[in-house]
């Protein structure tokens, strides 16, 4: 498999354009090569059978976009979309306009604009109907979808921006400051800067209107609603380049395409028990793995979709009880912001409401807390690299009769590999021995299968480095356990080494969770002259509660074996990016310069 994957890495621009052979003015679904020129015999191989063909009648490139054409008609006077912007009137939208927008903004890119195919198309914005519509108007156009983190800064932005050769960029007009000095940066470079187009609401003032040549609406209104939309010609074909979040190095564009798209999608609203017609509370950031695959989700079960510019537990819980929120997908740091909100911000849940929760490890504590409030939380893993969710704890029925919490530490767990996947195992990363499963072996989780991305973009050593050995290495370090469920004890660049012994910051986190003062922990490893590593952990106090570094370190030493409870407690707000993941090397940077304990 993974001589076939290198194959397809795109490395250069001008391969991704290559990859996808398409008319310039739009085109109805590709007839597949096969028809034209029929596959040779081989044998044992379904070209060996007499009487099998392969044509369009039986056979066509998988594509989320398909999910869409479908909503139009199976649901199409159904609301698709409801948003509040920050004034003016509320946004509705039924499936059938939605798709008549996505047709409009594509013929736009691809009539007034000249995108061709292969081009990238970016978008910096926040959560609505704008973003929602760019995940299937930018490919019916026949480009390729770069969402950037909206809380990234201009120098950052303009490497992003370079390295993809963004050809358009759709901004909100509250990050349109930002996206202007990154594209001043870009072009001081000699580079081609991308061509802004602005996502404005009611409120956006004149001055910023008349800076940007397009508006979203105004450039939309061009477009034809007749447009045929186009489609891959090749399933592998690209759809849209995340970039990682940078979290433990340089970000790098993770290539997803169509196949995989369409199978993470539908293996992701499996696993999120999400049935026909849900109403879908978007507190997942879209620009995030393309809001984990449910951006196309929502749109192949019917749902609607309920924007928040803005998340709190507050908004949330409105927003449950006001559209009979039946489903919703949040980081652990904003479930641990809903249980631990005042009680005058919540509301009683009309029905059960099924979470989905990844990004990071849960402390089990929130996963009970959780429960009690009425929520059912699946907790998925993943990375960017496979599309957002790999994995989930499928839940058992037997588990139902144990206490409290037990259930939620069985919760905790990665769990087993979800429908688009061929295999997630735990191995050794040096002798690629697969691992037994007691539970106490740790190795690295590695994935293989349909859902794990193309390739890194323009990257090819570093794509046949994840490859390695024909398995995707994640550089999380896990154990298995006896009905191969898999656990992460930490991340392979955050495991702690103190006078030889394994120190993994997760355990230690879940304890410091247990504190009844801590909000927020996290733990990193501080140098040490006479263990080489010790932990050193920064914490986050609730609001009106006291506790002092030595309280907190005591209270470890008796949970935990004495060597790995923290040296050293800071006191501080801890750092995060846009989806709630904390920013660990910020941290590391932090006791880097704090020098070695001696």
């Amino acid at each position: 498999h993974s001589s076939i994957l290198f194959l397809h890495v795109f490395s250069s621009k001008s391969r991704l354009k290559t990859s996808q052979k398409m008319e310039q003015n739009g085109s109805p679904r590709p007839l597949p090569s096969s028809e034209a020129e029929p596959d040779k015999p081989v044998p044992g191989s379904w070209t060996s059978i007499e009487g099998l063909v392969r044509c369009s009648a039986n056979y066509t490139p998988l594509t989320p976009i398909s999910f869409l054409d479908r909503a139009a008609k199976v649901y199409a006077d159904r609301t698709a979309a409801v948003y509040e912007p920050p004034s003016g009137s509320t946004v509705r939208l039924t499936w059938r306009e939605t798709r008549q927008r996505c047709l409009q903004l594509a013929s736009a890119l691809r009539c007034q604009i000249r995108i061709s195919p292969g081009d990238i198309v970016a978008s910096l914005a926040l959560n609505g109907p704008a973003m929602y519509e760019l995940h299937f108007a930018v490919p019916m156009a026949g480009a390729i979808l770069s969402t950037l983190n909206p809380r990234l800064n201009s120098a950052t932005l303009s490497i992003l921006l370079g390295h993809s050769e963004t050809k358009v960029l759709f901004v909100d007009y509250q990050l349109l400051e930002t996206a202007q000095e990154a594209i001043e940066l870009l072009a001081n470079t000699g580079a081609v800067p991308p061509l802004p187009v602005l996502i404005s609401d009611s409120d956006t003032s004149l001055t910023i209107l008349n800076s940007v040549k397009y508006g979203y609406e105004s450039l939309l209104a061009t477009g034809d609603i007749n447009f045929q939309a186009i489609y891959p010609t090749d399933e592998w074909d690209p759809i849209s380049v995340n970039y990682t979040s940078g979290t433990t190095s340089r970000p790098k564009g993770v290539v997803y395409n169509h196949r995989g798209a369409y199978l993470n999608t539908i293996s992701t609203f499996l696993l999120h028990n999400m049935g026909v017609m849900p109403t879908f509370l978007w507190t997942v950031s879209m620009f995030h793995c393309n809001g984990w695959c449910l951006a196309w989700g929502v749109a192949a079960q019917g749902g609607t979709n309920i924007f928040l510019r803005k998340v709190t537990p507050k908004a949330i819980f409105d927003n449950i009880a006001l559209h009979k929120v039946t489903h919703l997908g949040a980081a652990p740091t904003v479930l641990n912001m809903i249980v631990n909100s005042p009680v005058s911000d919540q509301k009683p849940l009309p029905h059960r409401v099924h979470v989905l929760t990844g990004g990071s490890p849960p402390p089990p504590q929130v996963l009970f807390k959780m429960e009690e409030l009425g929520f059912e939380v699946t907790h998925i893993y993943g990375l960017t690299e496979t599309y957002g969710a790999g994995t989930y704890c499928l839940w058992k029925p037997e588990w139902d009769s144990l206490p409290p919490n037990e259930r939620s530490r069985i919760k905790a767990r990665q769990g087993v590999q979800h429908l688009g996947l061929e295999a997630v195992d735990v191995r050794d990363p040096f002798t690629m021995d697969s691992l037994p499963a007691d539970g106490k072996a740790m190795g690295e989780i590695m994935f293989k299968g349909n859902t794990v991305m193309s390739g890194y973009l323009k990257d090819l050593d570093a794509t046949n480095e994840a490859f390695r050995e024909g398995w995707f290495h994640s550089g999380d370090l896990a154990v298995k356990h006896p009905d191969d469920y898999i656990e992460i004890k930490d991340r392979l660049k955050d495991i702690i080494i103190s006078g030889g012994e394994n120190i993994s910051t997760v355990e230690v986190e879940t304890v410091l969770y247990n504190h009844p003062a801590i909000l927020e922990a996290a733990v990193v490893a501080r140098p040490d002259d006479h263990w080489g590593e010790t932990p050193c952990a920064f914490v986050k106090l609730k609001d009106d509660y006291e506790a002092s570094d030595l309280e907190i370190i005591e209270f470890c030493r008796e949970h935990l074996p004495h060597f790995m409870a923290p040296k050293i407690v800071v006191f501080e707000e801890i750092p995060k990016n846009a989806t709630g993941k904390i920013q660990k090397f910020i941290l590391r940077e932090k006791v880097k310069a704090m020098g070695s304990l001696s």
